[in-house]
């Protein structure tokens, strides 16, 4: 009798496996282009703008996809930051599509937004990218120099829209100034959003934030299945990486706090097994460190030290800061994701490294600015003031961002 309760176990498990792998919980808009929203295709010439993760249900990328189908063709392709099909770093080059031949017009190097010349002959642009949840990842400066492009061409753009993989619910950050405008702070926006990619398009559209001040012509092709307090792992759907360096949810968990390390001499963990998630160097105390975080009682994290090497890694242009030294880092362990607060934690841990190597510690002074989206956090660290205070700082903006983009949420 136990046996065969513990075979049927197997096989419940077996197929919940399959089932969970093959029918993902949630659909995503690339999947239903292909259904509720094909008319807005339909005989017509289209541009796409993607990435690697660009994935159907089915495991087909979306433009093999659309030049598979007799219905459609595709007349360019645009690659954002690291490809259409590869995983580089660096300036992304123009090329022809190895498997479809389609020409590819890069999106980061000396252009960021589409030319009247690459959308010659295009009906219908379509965007379909996965993003992050935090502001400084360049997608969704894509995002809006595509939709800048549409409106000026007077062609209709479709974002596909696809989970925020550390759910739609976590907003944390200083909202960026106008002034500080950049391709990593394309729109007034705090550092983690909780947002779709596609409800962020419909903010940038309605609120008038692209920067030629036009709407466009925009669909939003609506997920089904995708409530806010789903985490990636939740949706059934597979990990792509994004980028090189996004190698997992882990990573994304934390990486709204922890880029902002990139604008320091501290090694935001590139160069090993867990980027943005090991944050030292060799001349820090990591013990130290990491047993004065722990006595703040940070919500769902401990800090732990560990030493490692940063090595080159794959499909990575540049050497790692501290490339073949031994670093002395501390571990964001994240012990609860759901109570979490990954901006507020990074900015704990960049207080303390500053305060207690003073003599070591270095800004990347526009870097970090340009992150922040705004001055005023390092001017506050080098003024000694508390994280505390400085978290305090940015709330108002926050609270006024939130109503601002409670109009634009789809899903509950």
């Amino acid at each position: 009798m136990k046996r065969a309760i513990i075979v049927l176990v197997i096989i419940f498990l077996t197929v919940e496996i399959f089932s969970s792998e093959n029918n993902p919980k949630v659909k995503t808009g690339a999947d239903l282009l292909f259904t509720k929203y094909f008319k807005y295709i339909k005989g017509k010439n289209i541009g796409v703008v993607t990435n690697p993760t660009a994935l159907l249900s089915d495991g087909r990328h979306l433009v093999d996809a659309l030049y598979e189908n007799k219905e459609v063709k595709i007349a360019a392709l645009f690659g954002p930051e690291h490809g259409i099909r590869a995983d580089t770093t660096g300036a992304v080059k123009s090329s022809i599509d190895p498997i479809t031949g389609i020409p590819i017009y890069s999106l980061y190097g000396k252009t960021y937004k589409p030319t009247p010349a690459m959308l010659k002959n295009i009906d219908v642009l379509i965007f379909d990218i996965q993003d992050v949840g935090a502001r400084f990842y360049t997608f969704i400066s894509t995002l809006g120099f595509a939709m800048e492009a549409a409106s000026e061409k007077g062609i209709p753009i479709i974002v596909l829209d696809r989970p925020n993989p550390i759910r739609g619910e976590y907003v944390d950050g200083p909202v960026a100034l106008d002034s500080m405008e950049s391709f990593v702070a394309y729109a007034p926006i705090p550092t983690a959003y909780g947002m779709t990619i596609g409800e962020l398009a419909l903010m940038y559209n309605q609120e008038g934030w692209l920067h030629n001040g036009k709407k466009c012509n925009l669909i939003v092709a609506k997920m089904e299945g995708w409530t806010r307090n789903l985490w990636y792992d939740q949706t059934g759907l597979k990990w792509i990486k994004p980028s090189p360096n996004m190698i997992s949810l882990s990573t994304a968990i934390v990486y709204p706090g922890t880029c902002i390390f990139e604008g320091t001499n501290v090694s935001e963990g590139r160069g090993t097994d867990k980027p943005f998630e090991y944050i030292g160097a060799p001349w820090l105390n990591a013990v130290e460190a990491a047993k004065d975080l722990n006595h703040y009682n940070l919500e769902g994290v401990k800090f732990e030290p560990i030493q490692i090497t940063p090595v080159k890694t794959p499909n990575n242009a540049a050497q790692p800061k501290y490339f073949n030294q031994k670093c002395n880092d501390v571990y964001i362990k994240v012990t609860d994701r759901n109570i979490f607060k990954p901006v507020e934690s990074a900015l704990y841990l960049l207080w303390e490294i500053k305060k207690n190597s003073p003599e070591n510690f270095k800004w990347r002074e526009k870097t970090f600015d340009r992150l922040c989206g705004t001055p005023k956090v390092r001017l506050m660290l080098d003024e000694g003031k508390s994280p505390g205070e400085i978290i305090s700082s940015w709330k108002e903006d926050l609270n006024i961002f939130k109503k601002i983009r409670s109009k634009y949420l789809l899903y509950n």
